[in-house]
């Protein structure tokens, strides 16, 4: 039986540290005893990571949460020992997967159910913290995103309110979770000793096609572009690296969001902008 200090709160972070506080809130709200929240992020020297970091360590004083005991602890990305500022590279994702894996495998070897958060931060973190938890968890975790409304988004964006009413329509959802590692052990040693980007193909391969038929539209400038918009660069940093002009960047992303649009089927209303590259491309361009 779960006893009320073995719940513990996994989220992954970016630049919206309310996305953490809301998770939280509505897990105490379903009556879960979470008392501990481990919080996953890449370099703290991104200004944006490090201004949410700040802002909900304001949310927990001496250990505590809304008036109980609940600890809050943070895991950076590292490779290496150094603190990753993006996920670029196959050797990246690989060590994440093990910074996120020791983190979840060391929580379960001391009996702890656990709540997981993806919907904050890269989505690379997203799928590897899903990958690794359908390995090395079981039956008694919880893997959630987050729905938060268009209007209420714009009025808690960046932190500016770390706390909600169900009147503003905020939800966690369930993402159906199947712990494969419980039914089949060996698959916990053979991702130890097969290459994670293999397995992650898998969990990205749903994309591929769309990914293909963009990338066999655009001219060479254009594959330019967005191999560097994948790899995780801004579009000031892809104008330096690629030596032209930030409107010239400007002018390829719209051709690309454009054909993105098509192959996904999205309407015009949809907001795109150059992270819907950065995060549907990353693995698809290793192998181009």
């Amino acid at each position: 039986m779960t006893t009320s200090h073995s719940t513990t709160l996994i989220a992954t972070l970016g630049g919206q540290p309310q996305v953490i506080t809301f998770a939280l809130d509505a897990l105490l709200a379903q009556g879960e005893a979470i008392n501990e929240v481990y919080i996953l992020h890449l370099s703290l020297a991104n200004p944006r990571i490090r201004q949410a970091w700040q802002r909900l360590q304001a949310e927990f004083v001496d250990d505590y949460y809304a008036g109980q005991r609940c600890r809050l602890r943070h895991v950076p990305i590292t490779r290496n020992g150094i603190e990753l500022d993006d996920i670029r590279t196959e050797a990246d994702a690989d060590a994440a997967f093990a910074t996120i894996r020791d983190l979840i495998t060391n929580l379960k070897t001391e009996g702890r159910r656990l709540h997981l958060c993806i919907s904050g931060g890269r989505r690379m973190l997203a799928l590897l913290v899903t990958s690794v938890i359908s390995i090395y968890g079981d039956f008694s975790d919880r893997l959630w995103h987050m729905h938060t409304p268009e209007a209420t988004l714009a009025r808690v964006k960046d932190g500016a309110q770390m706390h909600v009413s169900p009147a503003d329509g905020v939800r966690l959802i369930a993402v159906p979770l199947k712990p494969w590692g419980a039914f089949f052990p060996g698959l916990r040693v053979l991702t130890q000793q097969t290459s994670l980007p293999s397995y992650l193909r898998q969990l990205t391969a749903v994309d591929d096609p769309r990914c293909r038929q963009v990338w066999d539209r655009l001219s060479p400038r254009e594959r330019d572009v967005l191999r560097a918009f994948a790899q995780g660069f801004r579009p000031d940093q892809v104008a330096e690296r690629l030596s032209i002009s930030l409107s010239t960047v400007n002018t390829h992303k719209t051709a690309i969001l454009a054909e993105c649009r098509n192959a996904w089927e999205l309407s015009n209303s949809e907001p795109l902008d150059y992270r819907f590259i950065r995060d549907h491309f990353a693995m698809f361009i290793e192998g181009v």
